[in-house]
């Protein structure tokens, strides 16, 4: 749509100015045809004033006006009674030189030269004769605004010649830029695929390979006494399974939001609940600071995803007997909530990658956990950050916009 909106104020924009050149070059030629019957009016004026207070016409010899080509005057027997070339003064003009129209003309002739001029009929009333005035006159100072108009649009063609050219390389190189972009995304997406499918591979084949190899045995001695710890190792490795396709359907899903007010206290006192067994078993405690009267606008239960992802990562990252702080207040950008432990961190690198698909410090970790929580918490119009001091812990802070408070 914007390609053709540009498009459109592109040729509507070029068919403005070339018909404002064009029209600028009809009224220069106007022009110049005005200018030229101006000076040829006030020159016949002249010549008429000099001729009523000398009949003689002999004053008319001073008379040198810059665009003059040649002034004569007949009579009406066609007999030259003045002629800038005094030689012809008493001859008779040829057919094609007599003046003998009663009436004012004008118009551009071309002369012997192979000039074109501008010539002036007109007849003079003397008190005792009438005179026929053919008054020639060069046009090159009057026609100066004609060349001007000529050059300005030849300019203003070149020019939108060469911007439409222009437009069309940048175009050009534009949508092969964009081609290039997708072509590098795909790669992308596909060496990322790759990755996936590496990382699928591994993490389905280790289930896989015991579940197979516990079968076998239960296969082969089923009335070993052992089989009861076999099976259950073989439900444990298959609810791995089971929470790796979990994580990719929650990943590549996009689920619609059900924003709906609740409790903040009460969803992350529900997210400890749920860790409770495995954080009572390393002895960690657990606490929350949350004001009892914040009320959330959000999907409760993705949110809940959120929290309880990062719960268990804070488990994972504290020693026997650490310590998870989860606070949540309102503040000047809107509602914050962080997630606090004293574990060991994580180094500058892993900071940088930890949002990545996939990537994981874990041994038996599938990467996708805190790519979930990113996705959810954008989806919530809302941010997530990392802060890391070595040897001291690390803070998971999220940050909501003041409209999510109910």
């Amino acid at each position: 749509m914007l390609k053709k909106v540009v498009l459109f104020g592109g040729v509507l924009l070029t068919t403005a100015l070339c018909w404002f050149a064009v029209r600028n070059y009809r009224d220069a030629s106007a022009i110049a045809e005005e200018n030229l019957r101006g000076v040829a009016i006030s020159i016949s004026s002249a010549v008429e004033n000099i001729a009523f207070h000398d009949p003689s016409l002999e004053s008319l010899h001073g008379l040198h006006p810059a665009d003059l080509a040649f002034l004569a005057l007949t009579d009406d027997s066609g007999i030259y009674r003045f002629h800038s070339n005094g030689d012809l003064i008493g001859k008779r003009a040829t057919a094609d030189q007599r003046a003998t129209e009663q009436e004012e003309s004008a118009g551009r002739v071309t002369l012997g030269t192979g000039e074109r001029a501008y010539q002036y009929l007109h007849p003079i009333h003397l008190p005792d004769r009438t005179l026929h005035l053919r008054l020639t006159l060069h046009t090159y100072r009057a026609d100066t605004v004609i060349r001007k108009a000529t050059l300005n649009v030849a300019i203003l063609f070149g020019l939108l010649a060469a911007s439409w050219v222009l437009s069309a390389i940048i175009y050009r190189f534009a949508v092969r830029d964009k081609r290039h972009q997708l072509e590098m995304a795909r790669r992308e997406e596909l060496a990322r695929l790759g990755e996936m499918g590496a990382m699928l591979a591994h993490e389905i084949r280790n289930p896989l390979a015991g579940i197979k190899g516990f079968a076998q045995v239960i296969g082969k001695k089923p009335a070993d006494e052992r089989n009861a710890a076999f099976a259950a190792k073989i439900v444990a490795e298959t609810l791995r399974l089971e929470h790796l396709v979990f994580d990719l359907l929650s990943y590549a899903r996009t689920a619609p939001l059900s924003p709906l007010p609740f409790q903040a206290r009460e969803l992350l006192e529900g997210g400890v609940a749920l860790v409770r067994e495995e954080s009572t078993a390393k002895e960690v405690a657990v606490s929350v600071a949350c004001p009892a009267d914040l009320l959330l606008m959000g999907d409760r239960d993705q949110l809940g995803q959120v929290v309880l992802n990062l719960l268990q990562n804070a488990l994972q990252a504290v020693g026997h007997g650490g310590n998870i702080r989860i606070t949540a207040e309102r503040s000047e950008t809107g509602i914050t909530i962080t997630v606090t432990d004293d574990g060991d961190g994580m180094d500058n690198e892993t900071i940088t990658r930890v949002f990545e698909p996939f990537f994981t410090t874990k041994a038996r970790g599938t990467g996708l956990g805190l790519a979930i929580c990113k996705k959810i918490i954008e989806a919530h119009d809302g941010t997530i950050a990392i802060a890391v001091v070595p040897g001291r812990g690390t803070t998971v802070t999220l940050t909501f916009p003041a409209a999510m408070e109910a």
